[in-house]
């Protein structure tokens, strides 16, 4: 289907009002487990709303996309969450210290980071879907980037599943078909899967928010309302390890959207009313609503108090290297000058001062294996299996897949295993040559210099697997290097490995 110009600019601008209303709304209540009674703003916005996390984290992202286009990726990313994000709290200041000793995602986001499950990717959906609108599965690919840069596991399924939805959302207004569209990029067995269905089945069991609320929250139990809350507890709710969060805050959100029908403020405001992480399941919420009733269908009263401004708190823009936008407006033009560019003529269609996007419909909005060849299918699922030890690296004329096998730890005399997956990209067979770069006296099993053979195009993969062998370790840290050549060609592939004595 067709998506005009004006459609878009509608939708994407109620995305962004959305979600600095629900940011807004539910920010006063963070962190307390408890039952609300939220029905407006708890604070005197006057058309100055409070910064949140929720909305301008996604501003240094749309910097990076604006510089580097379609060739976004994990490690683009996590160089930019480096320099320009400023908090260093819970999985924040995780993958931010593993960064800093040279582990890069998606290790980055699942070693020594007990909140990989938590909250703080799922709120940075919206980016993705508004440059995608209507093609889910080009958001989630984004949306996979983004998140195992300090998420992994449960927090990294938050965000793709916010991502389909919401990229759906430009284009279909069915809810529950909106929640199964999500549902089907991420893992049917997964928290976030089993807090979605226990939300659903509460409503159709005929159940009050109240109950639903239970409900999920005894299925996928969390911890995030505890954060602020340490007495008087209700008992007959269960407690979750720490940092696992995103399952029941994804419930919520999606509670508040199924009891809040098809009112904005009801719907927001039950959400809040839930407690827990309550400025990112309103927000999110908000955004979701605004995309598919548009920026014209969120009630004035909503509106008005917040007017059009952007206030930040967790950014460095200091520097003068990164632009932040200061309105909804402008934050709305910016993303609309990208599109084209990012999805391609194919997609975006030119005409006269404006341009139409070829949106997916229908079952072409759902995650379904895609045919490579007449020997491999291809889905989303494929890439989420990598996560967490398998790195990827796109070159030139081949991809490559290096899989830690574990975490990135080594012993004295002992062996660690790699897995080395390449991908051809060209129309014809290659040699290629694998060197490694290793500290001296380790030993490189089958062989520190061996050659390998690609075939064509989709069917030229291969899979090598390496062991290394050390023996006294002085240091803490090593740096190793892998080398990729194919004869006949003068571009290399470089990929930098980091060790940890442990």
């Amino acid at each position: 289907m067709k998506l005009s110009l004006e459609s878009y600019r509608n939708k994407v601008m109620g995305c962004w009002m959305g979600k600095n209303i629900g940011g807004t709304l539910g920010a006063p209540f963070e962190c307390k487990r408890q039952i609300n009674d939220v029905t407006f703003y708890a604070q005197d916005v006057d058309n100055n709303p409070p910064a949140n996390d929720d909305l301008d984290l996604q501003l240094i992202w749309l910097n990076a996309i604006e510089k580097y286009g379609r060739r976004i990726n994990a490690s683009i990313l996590g160089e930019y969450w480096l320099s320009f994000i400023t908090p260093h709290w819970v999985e924040y200041g995780a993958g931010k210290t593993n960064m800093r000793m040279g582990i890069v995602p998606p290790l980055s986001g699942y070693l020594n980071n007990p909140y990989r499950d938590s909250c703080g990717c799922f709120i940075r959906s919206e980016v993705w879907a508004c440059i995608a609108p209507g093609h889910p599965d080009i958001a989630v690919k984004y949306a996979y980037e983004d998140g195992i840069v300090d998420h992994s596991n449960e927090g990294l399924y938050g965000e793709i599943f916010f991502a389909a939805i919401e990229s759906a959302a430009f284009v279909e207004s069915d809810r529950d078909k909106l929640i199964n569209i999500g549902l089907s990029y991420i893992p049917e067995d997964c928290g976030i899967a089993k807090g979605v269905r226990a939300a659903v089945d509460s409503y159709r069991d005929g159940l009050s928010w109240m109950e639903a609320r239970k409900k999920v929250m005894t299925a996928v139990p969390g911890t995030f309302g505890l954060i602020r809350t340490f007495e008087n507890l209700p008992e007959d709710i269960p407690i979750g390890e720490r940092g696992y969060d995103a399952p029941s805050n994804v419930a919520i959100t999606i509670l508040g959207w199924i009891y809040g029908g098809d009112d904005f403020g009801e719907s927001i405001c039950t959400a809040v009313n839930c407690g827990e992480d309550t400025d990112c399941t309103a927000a999110t919420l908000g955004s979701i609503w605004g995309i598919i009733h548009g920026y014209d269908g969120i009630p004035e009263v909503w509106k008005k108090p917040m007017g059009d401004r952007i206030n930040t708190m967790c950014l460095n823009f200091l520097d003068g290297v990164v632009s932040i936008p200061g309105t909804i407006s402008e934050l709305t033009d910016r993303v609309l000058k990208l599109t084209p560019i990012f999805l391609g003529g194919e997609i975006c269609d030119f005409m006269g001062d404006g341009y139409t996007i070829d949106a997916l419909e229908g079952e072409g909005l759902y995650n379904k294996p895609v045919m490579k060849n007449y020997w491999i299918k291809e889905s989303f699922g494929d890439t989420l299996k990598r996560q967490p030890f398998s790195v990827k690296y796109e070159f030139v004329i081949f991809d490559a897949v290096l899989d830690y096998c574990g975490e990135p730890f080594i012993k004295e005399n002992n062996t660690k295993t790699f897995i080395l997956t390449l991908s051809n990209n060209i129309g014809r067979q290659q040699w290629v040559n694998i060197k490694w770069h290793t500290p001296d006296g380790w030993k490189v099993s089958p062989g520190k210099n061996i050659s390998t053979y690609l075939d064509h195009n989709d069917m030229g993969k291969t899979m090598l697997e390496f062991t290394l062998e050390t023996e006294v370790l002085s240091e803490a840290r090593y740096d190793l290097l892998v080398e990729i050549s194919s004869n006949g060609h003068h571009s290399k592939g470089i990929i930098p490995i980091v060790l940890l004595k442990g």
